[in-house]
């Protein structure tokens, strides 16, 4: 699998004129990484993202998957959203059986893809299960399970563990490396949180606020994410020292900024 976006801009019609959400962006994304791109907000990183899912349309540049060009959605890209999109009047089992339905898979076959993937998030006993009776964890394991079973090349997470509390996020910092490293599935995903995309990535880009545009790449390297004490080693504070510096300006010119932007997280 190979991601890569080239010159990629976005803009979007307002009030006072059109608004450049992302100039001049380029990435690349390899088989097997988990990358994450953070951003203030404003700086556009989950238009991005919805542009690489196919949700948006470029206003120029292109986003090609393994050299084809990405016109709208596909089951080669898996998404995950902030908030949990399960379908409250669906199953647990449905709810991961869904995206086969929809790509016409058998009754027989989805049923056996869905209950693999319920075990690989540790959610087989909960199979019957409505939405209504999970913890938010749970309901984002279960999101985490649909996207998967459909195989995608990449799975685009957009700030998955954003609405959980602190102790429940780093449980499942801990639980989505694991799924990486067993599924050996390709990640990329955004974040405003600088220890959480340190944590998790192996590469992180780091968006400019408006337009976005990336500053820097910087790469990660970590002696051991399987330690829960790495996050209070010098090495990571060293890393989230970089970042931060590199976000802080972009942070006081927004924080001046006058116009609500709710479009281009």
């Amino acid at each position: 699998m190979h991601l890569e976006v080239n010159q990629l801009h976005k803009q979007f019609k307002t009030r006072r004129g059109l608004l450049t959400a992302l100039k001049d962006i380029n990435l690349h994304i390899e088989e097997g990484e988990f990358v994450c791109a953070v951003g203030e907000s404003g700086s556009g990183k989950s238009t991005l993202l919805r542009l690489i899912a196919g949700l948006e349309t470029p206003t120029a540049g292109e986003i090609l998957v393994d050299e084809m060009r990405v016109t709208g959605p596909g089951c080669d890209r898996g998404m995950v959203f902030q908030s949990y999109t399960l379908y409250p009047w669906m199953s647990v089992m449905e709810n991961v059986e869904f995206g086969l339905k929809l790509q016409g898979v058998s009754k027989l076959k989805r049923r056996q893809q869905a209950a693999y993937y319920l075990e690989v998030v540790g959610l087989s006993g909960f199979a019957k299960a409505l939405p209504q009776e999970l913890s938010g964890g749970m309901k984002q394991r279960v999101a985490i399970a649909r996207a998967l079973a459909s195989r995608p090349k990449i799975l685009l997470m957009d700030e998955p563990f954003g609405a959980l509390d602190v102790q429940t996020k780093e449980v499942m910092q801990q639980f989505l490396l694991e799924i990486w490293r067993s599924t050996n599935t390709t990640i990329f995903m955004i974040t405003h949180d600088v220890e959480e995309a340190i944590f998790l990535s192996q590469r992180i880009y780091v968006l400019s606020a408006r337009p976005g545009t990336i500053k820097q790449e910087v790469q990660i390297q970590l002696p051991s994410k399987s330690d829960p004490q790495v996050k209070r080693y010098p090495i990571f504070q060293k890393y989230k020292d970089e970042v931060m510096s590199l976000l802080h300006n972009d942070g006081v010119q927004l924080s001046n900024s006058t116009e609500a932007l709710p479009l281009i997280n």
